[in-house]
């Protein structure tokens, strides 16, 4: 039989799209697999309150940013920290783990030894072992070191770098605690070696002035408690000589940071990174950059939420200039609740009129009502999950157990026991968020289950049952309305802390 010219040209248009079928075909698990490694930057805000931003309801103070971020993204109302103090979240957002299931775990002071075992499995050795760049720029608190009276003049380890940073530019706890230094990596960042730092927490080191000798020195008077070395005109906690050329302003750390955050990006655009930019607005001492003092109508307090959300702004423009917004997933979120007066005379409380830094919710910084825990998150993506608002019940522990999910890291039983996976939630697939959760206050805990919540006792208070379905301020305790109820919970708290022992049908 001849095979006519056409018959030909028919054959091989019909061979070449077979072809092009299977190498499409072939090529399709790299296209899912570049799908599923997108960059991850996680903006971790200080002391910010679920009602300081103008997307959750705030109106005397605006935050066009993080607002542009929500527009692009999934706004959680319901979205929690663990607990309402900074160390413990940031130790449950690195490790998966409740932070009371560790003795030693509260609010640290700055010399305080690492809290995070080196062996642990955690937030960015997940993002490591996915073959992701990883960084840390901004505030850590999770201590350094493996001693207290640490020698603060050469490499310091373990640090961020030992629990899965490939790169770490922090300050080592919080701006009103001493030493008021950048390290960068394992060293202090500008130390000269005749010019040796020292620093304690038990008794005063070096002849410096501090701020209750010397008031007078002050730009930024104490209301309680910092009141020890002065640095930059600022008392803070704890005492501390030398390294006077190390010593950052205040007004400084923001751009600082931000430009630190913005090499590490562009170091890295061309791998997928996973960037924890924790910074240090808006924690006292609220000193922001000078072109936004005087900026709001909240005092400096105020004027630490606007420079923060020029922050966002100039991540997002980054991300958008390298060609990356679509190649990035960006969270926005805080370690706990507001604080108004947080041992500064800085005019937060003379000046926040009718502003609600909690939102509708009662409680603050340290405690265990949703003012404490209950704080924004936003979760953008642009072009590959649908901006939307959710009431599922998130928390940041379980980021470490979602994104090991999403990037196929085999987890062992015993790593982030406490973090759970809820991908789908984060992606906006499903509104089923968690069943339950723990929630620490500074002294005490609670568990919220179908919007139930018991809070167990502590101090004069005895125990509480709350509705927030019907009740989102926690003004009604119904313990003795629901005793039933009140001993499910307390009953299912005792579980998750491992005091009773649920038998196993064999």
């Amino acid at each position: 039989m001849t095979i006519q010219p056409r018959q030909v040209k028919t054959m091989f248009k019909m061979n070449y799209i077979k072809k092009v079928m299977l190498l499409s075909v072939l090529m399709i698990p790299f296209y899912v697999f570049a799908q599923e490694k997108p960059n991850v930057v996680l903006i971790y805000v200080d002391d910010l309150g679920y009602g300081d931003v103008s997307c959750y309801g705030a109106t005397r103070i605006h935050t066009p940013n993080v607002d542009k971020l929500a527009e692009q993204g999934i706004v959680f109302t319901n979205g929690h920290c663990t607990s309402a103090t900074c160390t413990p979240s940031r130790y449950a957002l690195m490790t998966g783990e409740y932070p009371w299931r560790q003795k030693g775990h509260n609010i640290l002071p700055g010399d305080a030894p690492l809290i995070i075992p080196t062996t642990k499995m955690t937030l960015p050795k997940v993002f490591k072992e996915a073959g992701y760049a990883t960084g840390i720029v901004g505030k850590w608190h999770l201590g350094l070191g493996d001693k207290t009276d640490k020698d603060w003049n050469g490499d310091i380890s373990p640090s961020p770098n030992e629990v899965g940073f490939d790169y770490s530019f922090i300050f080592p706890a919080t701006a009103d605690r001493v030493p008021t230094v950048f390290m960068e990596n394992h060293r202090v960042v500008g130390l000269e070696s005749d010019d040796s730092i020292f620093v304690s927490y038990k008794h005063k080191v070096g002849d410096e002035p501090t701020g209750k000798d010397h008031p007078e020195l002050l730009k930024l008077k104490s209301s309680v408690g910092h009141d020890q070395t002065i640095i930059n005109g600022i008392g803070r906690i704890g005492y501390m000589t030398g390294g006077r050329k190390t010593r950052w302003t205040d007004e400084e750390l923001s751009s600082t940071f931000l430009s630190k955050a913005e090499h590490f990006i562009e170091q890295n655009k061309q791998k997928p990174f996973f960037l924890y930019y924790a910074l240090n607005d808006i924690h006292v001492p609220r000193m922001p950059a000078t072109m936004f003092k005087g900026k709001s109508e909240l005092g400096y307090r105020g004027d630490a939420i606007l420079e923060m959300d020029w922050i966002v702004g100039e991540v997002v423009k980054q991300l958008n200039t390298l060609g990356l917004t679509r190649k990035t997933i960006i969270i926005f979120s805080s370690d706990n609740g507001p604080v108004l007066d947080d041992g500064y005379a800085d005019d937060a409380v003379a000046k926040n009129g009718s502003h609600k830094p909690a939102g509708p919710y009662r409680g603050w910084k340290t405690t265990v009502y949703e003012g404490g825990t209950r704080v924004p998150f936003i979760v953008a993506w642009p072009g590959n999950l649908k901006a939307g608002v959710s009431d599922a019940m998130i928390n940041q522990i379980d980021l470490a157990a979602s994104f090991a999910k999403m990037l196929h890291v085999p987890i062992k039983e015993n790593e982030l026991p406490d973090s759970e996976n809820i991908l789908d939630v984060l992606l906006g697939k499903t509104k089923k968020g968690r069943n339950n959760m723990v929630e620490e206050g500074y002294n005490n805990l609670a568990i919220v289950s179908d919007n139930w919540k018991y809070i167990e006792p502590f101090g004069k208070n005895g125990a509480q049952l709350l509705d927030l379905n019907t009740d989102i301020g926690e003004t009604t305790n119904l313990a003795d309305k629901y005793p039933e109820k009140l001993k499910a919970l307390s009953d299912s708290l005792q579980i998750i802390k491992g005091k009773i022992v649920v038998a196993t049908a064999h």
